[in-house]
């Protein structure tokens, strides 16, 4: 089979987890492919992500890394095994590679944390407003590429429907609620969505006013996505090049205390709830 071009940032996360594996138990590439017989090459490619691997064949390297932690295991067989065709696999060659992802990152998350400070999130925005976004970013875009940016952010908020709806909290600058990348129309429009979705048991929404004191998480723009188990959670952040994939666990750790940082600065979702309808007021 010949090796994938474009591996998903899921495939990659199984071939990076079978690597940390293989590293921590000390045996190199080679000998692993000795007790396999297989070749070098194809470890490597399974560890990049550019080759599938078997559940059979995950539990053997499992085995010859001395690993022990059960469920750790099971979660990266149920990796392996995962043929999921979503949504977002229609786009696949119209958008870049990175939307694909972030949907089915988002698609197999246990839950959804994420900390916003110049826009509301993604999966609240509206046509509208994120129109407005996108054509402001991109000068000139050309409607056959919005078109599908815009499609694909609505599709997204599937994760927040259904009979079976992720978990989402949100931690939301009030600098991204009153910046108006459109006009009033628009603005009243995305608080009032924003609202809606807060009478939603699994969506939560903390506000960061202005006049909070101690904050200085500014750059604290992320996305956090919660595994099968801790230490397979996944961070997102924007970085000059694109939106970096972060899921070592220093890493991860990292991330976690700084959500905490980020929640101590925000209101409850009741105040916040008030402050955001103060705001429609307002408008």
């Amino acid at each position: 089979m010949a090796p994938r071009s474009q591996p998903t940032a899921r495939q990659v996360r199984l071939g990076t987890e079978l690597r940390r594996l293989r590293e921590a138990s000390g045996l190199k590439g080679r000998e692993v492919a000795a007790l396999l017989s297989s070749t070098s090459a194809q470890i490597s490619q399974v560890e990049a992500g550019l080759a599938g691997v078997s559940e059979e064949r995950v539990r053997r390297l499992a085995a010859h890394y001395a690993c022990t932690d059960q469920p750790y295991i099971d979660a990266l067989v149920a990796m392996a095994a995962d043929r999921t065709q979503g949504w977002w696999e229609e786009f696949k060659g119209v958008l870049p590679p990175p939307f694909l992802d972030t949907a089915e990152l988002e698609h197999h998350a246990t839950f959804l944390r994420e900390v916003v400070i110049a826009y509301v999130p993604g999966l609240f925005q509206l046509p509208d407003y994120a129109r407005a976004v996108y054509s402001y970013v991109m000068p000139g875009i050309p409607n056959s590429e919005l078109e599908p940016r815009l499609e694909h952010r609505m599709k997204r908020r599937t994760v927040l429907e259904g009979d079976h709806p992720t978990p989402y909290e949100a931690i939301v600058h009030e600098a991204a609620l009153r910046i108006r990348v459109a006009d009033r129309r628009v603005a009243r429009a995305q608080l009032e969505a924003i609202l809606h979705q807060t009478e939603h048991d699994h969506v939560s929404v903390r506000v960061i006013p202005f006049d909070q004191d101690d904050f200085a998480g500014a750059g604290a723009t992320m996305m956090y996505l919660g595994g099968p188990l801790a230490r397979l959670d996944t961070g997102l952040r924007d970085s000059p090049t694109g939106t970096a994939v972060i899921d070592a666990e220093p890493h991860l750790v990292r991330l976690r205390t700084l959500l905490s940082q980020v929640e101590k600065s925000s209101l409850a979702p009741a105040q916040s709830r008030d402050f955001i309808h103060h705001m429609l007021k307002e408008l």
